[in-house]
């Protein structure tokens, strides 16, 4: 009797595997950042978030020992991973236990379900690390009387949505010629000191500077954003009044919700998966998230932004993701 049980139980092994995450978690280890939490969200169709957030995790965890959740818009009908999905990123109740949330959203208008996690986490005073497009994050076109709809970039009631009420600025325009002038970053002597620039000499990126133009007076602009000539690290500052004055490019801010608890939030203008070939931006971002998780005092002189493995990022544009790519195929 127990050889056919043996035998009928190992065909089940065999047979049975289960379903693929459609999310990606990195344990960490060792470092200072163990026993943090770091949760990333992607989902933008022109900046390869889904390539650049992945990478950095990876080196949040194996360099500096934080536990990170990677989630990704996924096509509900395959289980891709797919930016142009606007309305899905399972997984995001990993908000609930985040000690940080890295974002770099695009344009998302999310189901109610999902989109309270994230607003939940808001209310509790959480920290937000925003990249690129995250200044118009959330677009409401179909559900406009969700009770989220005053995330929209757009709106009226609360201006500028959650980019401008929370991170400090919306959707402006292309302040650099887009695609043609790069963008170098000119540290702000003011700020020199701020552990988040702790070893952070050189940053350079192929994506051009936004405009800012409604930020309030009181946040700190660490990092300002200088519109170069070409599309080449050696190209030279673009002459004339583009660069006078320098926009903001990365900036802190504490924000008081309706709850009364203060978020600690960084943005930047930067993010592209291109962007982050840059180790001094990546080292921006890895001390950002000491900071965020209430670490600054162990950010090391010159954190390790090494790359864990091969990293060979699509260049920024529509259309232009790798289709038919799940989570897993990303470790």
């Amino acid at each position: 009797m127990l050889k056919p049980f043996l035998s009928t139980l190992l065909l089940l092994t065999a047979t049975f595997t289960l379903p693929a995450a459609e999310w990606l978690t990195f344990t960490g280890t060792k470092g200072p950042g163990h026993g943090k939490h770091i949760v990333l969200l992607t989902g933008d169709e022109e900046y390869r978030s889904e390539e650049g957030l992945p990478m950095l995790a990876k080196i949040l965890a194996t360099r500096h020992g934080f536990k990170c959740t990677v989630l990704f818009s996924i096509n509900p009908t395959n289980g891709t991973i797919d930016p142009n999905t606007r309305n899905n990123l399972p997984g995001i109740e990993a908000l609930d236990t985040a000690d940080a949330c890295v974002m770099l959203l695009r344009f998302r208008e999310l189901p109610d379900a999902q989109m309270k996690h994230f607003v939940d986490y808001l209310g509790r005073g959480k920290p937000i690390i925003a990249l690129r497009t995250s200044t118009h994050a959330f677009s409401y076109d179909q559900n406009k009387a969700s009770a989220y709809a005053k995330f929209d970039w757009r709106n009226k009631d609360w201006p500028g949505g959650f980019g401008q009420q929370v991170l400090g600025e919306t959707w402006v325009n292309h302040h650099g010629a887009h695609g043609k002038q790069s963008t170098r970053g000119i540290l702000n002597d003011e700020f020199k000191s701020h552990p988040i620039l702790r070893g952070v000499k050189d940053i350079w990126g192929p994506s051009d500077v936004y405009g800012v133009v409604h930020l309030p007076t009181n946040a700190q602009v660490l990092v300002r954003g200088q519109v170069l000539a070409g599309m080449k690290p050696s190209d030279p500052p673009l002459e004339g009044a583009k660069n006078n004055p320098l926009m903001p490019l990365v900036w802190l801010r504490d924000v008081t919700g309706e709850s009364g608890r203060t978020s600690r939030i960084l943005t930047t203008t930067m993010g592209a998966s291109t962007d982050l070939e840059c180790e001094d931006l990546r080292r921006l971002l890895i001390n950002a998230c000491y900071w965020a998780t209430g670490l600054e005092k162990k950010i090391p002189k010159r954190a390790d932004a090494t790359l864990v493995g091969e990293y060979k990022p699509t260049n920024f544009g529509f259309g232009k993701f790798k289709p038919g790519v799940k989570p897993d195929e990303l470790k």
